[in-house]
């Protein structure tokens, strides 16, 4: 695999701090590509699987962390990702859905034109008392913590150089206001601006990039203006398409013709292959078949089913529903998807160590591994690595060993528990059964894409 600007890196030692990092999805794709990163996390079942994994990890409120601690983050942090929850704009097309993005857009627009931290904190706390969600505050994190770092003296006022958001396709508008904010350029205090340059906001298909499971994701990509344009990640294998779901060889014109963003000029770096079959991932024994959960058509009656042979559904927060069967209809064993099959679907390494509560939850929300290589790989002008990189095992962290103990220290203040920084207990309803005031770990509804 080859990455169209992999010859041009322009960060000597990229380093990321991911928002609303989940169980690490994004992080594992750091590992990968050997870009060191933090995650800050809200939910603790995600961070005890972090820190078994051995992410660093601070188990904290993303809003608090800019607010109070902003400065003691690393200074050599240069890239900034996260998928911010966007339940405040999921509802696209609808009345909410509109409303919700005018008053996005004008917070936006406030914030690019320098308003202080109070004055936007004030217009959330009023837009929440009018019935507003609470989680559009969530929405402009990625955008004030970029501002944030202009003011910064522990960093001295060194912006981040690289911006990397992805969420669900119905925040395609959203970015694309992200996009003209950060063209505009970010304000700094003496009210110099500082530009970015902001790829192409594109709905892309996983399963193009060699994950076993059909699922978009729309993707904003910046770099400061001094780097350059950044581009898209480049596509490595066939999308999916349900109206001709079998594929044989690479001769099969079925497959071919539903292609059309792979590259096809004379040069391509490699031909398309084959999109990857849950069959080929999965230890199951062959055939199988998984009904999902969701309805199809609009339907609840109607379960869609793929095969063996077929890349999976979107793994969301209720993959363990999804009844697992023979073709004659009778139960395979075991009859439903394990954790660890989720997890590799969504390509995490086969033994990644889930813990904590709500693991369907965890899996669901995170972002596909070896789709977070691609995206970041493009981003940071990187070759992309060995793609079986991903199947192999994963060296966890024995919860009683010292590196486990003070990865949880440095995350929670704490060894063994948490420390006064993180969110409280009462705080961390598990997203399926959070209220629509509490604030939900990483937008779990927001992150189950359309299948």
């Amino acid at each position: 695999m080859t990455s169209s600007d992999a010859d041009s890196r322009f960060l000597g030692d990229p380093r990321i701090l991911d928002l609303f990092a989940g169980p690490g999805g994004l992080d594992v794709a750091a590992h990968m590509l050997g870009v060191p990163s933090l995650g800050i996390e809200w939910d603790r079942g995600a961070c005890e699987t972090r820190y078994k994994a051995g992410l660093p990890t601070w188990h904290a409120d993303v809003s608090a962390v800019r607010r109070d601690r902003f400065e003691d983050l690393p200074q050599d942090l240069n890239v900034l990702a996260g998928g911010p929850p966007c339940q405040t704009y999921s509802v696209a097309g609808s009345g909410a859905g509109r409303k919700a993005l005018v008053q996005v857009e004008e917070l936006i627009h406030a914030l690019v034109d320098g308003a202080d931290e109070k004055k936007i904190d004030d217009r959330l706390a009023a837009l929440e008392a009018k019935g507003g969600d609470p989680r559009t505050a969530l929405v402009l994190e990625p955008l004030r913590y970029a501002i944030k770092a202009l003011g910064s003296p522990n960093r001295a006022g060194r912006p981040f150089d690289v911006i990397v958001l992805e969420q669900v396709p119905q925040v395609k508008a959203l970015w694309d206001v992200y996009k003209s904010a950060l063209e505009k350029g970010l304000p700094r205090p003496d009210g110099s601006r500082v530009p970015y340059k902001v790829a192409e906001v594109k709905t892309l298909h996983t399963e193009a990039y060699g994950v076993p499971q059909t699922r978009r994701r729309t993707i904003l990509i910046a770099r400061l203006d001094e780097h350059g344009t950044p581009p898209l990640p480049e596509p490595t294998h066939y999308i999916y398409n349900s109206r001709k779901p079998k594929q044989g060889g690479p001769d099969d014109m079925a497959v071919a013709q539903v292609q059309s963003t792979l590259p096809t000029e004379e040069g391509a770096d490699e031909p398309p292959k084959a999109w990857v079959s849950m069959g080929e991932v999965l230890s199951r024994k062959p055939p199988f078949e998984i009904k999902s959960n969701y309805g199809s058509g609009g339907d609840p009656k109607k379960r869609g089913i793929r095969t063996d042979r077929q890349p999976s559904f979107t793994v969301t927060g209720k993959v363990s529903r999804n009844a697992v069967r023979h073709p004659d209809g009778t139960p395979h064993d075991p009859d439903r998807l394990t954790i660890r099959e989720a997890g590799i679907l969504q390509t995490f390494p086969p033994n990644y160590p889930w813990s904590g509560g709500d693991r369907s939850q965890q899996v669901g929300n995170a972002v596909p591994p070896l789709f977070g290589v691609h995206v970041l790989a493009a981003a940071l002008a990187l070759p992309l690595p060995r793609e079986e990189g991903l199947r192999e095992n994963w060296i966890t962290l024995d919860p009683e060993g010292e590196d486990y103990a003070t990865l949880r220290k440095k995350g929670c203040g704490a060894s063994d528990g948490c420390g006064s920084d993180c969110p409280k207990p009462e705080d961390q309803s598990s997203p399926s059964t959070a209220s629509k005031s509490s604030r939900p770990r990483t937008g779990a509804s927001a992150k189950r894409s359309a299948k």
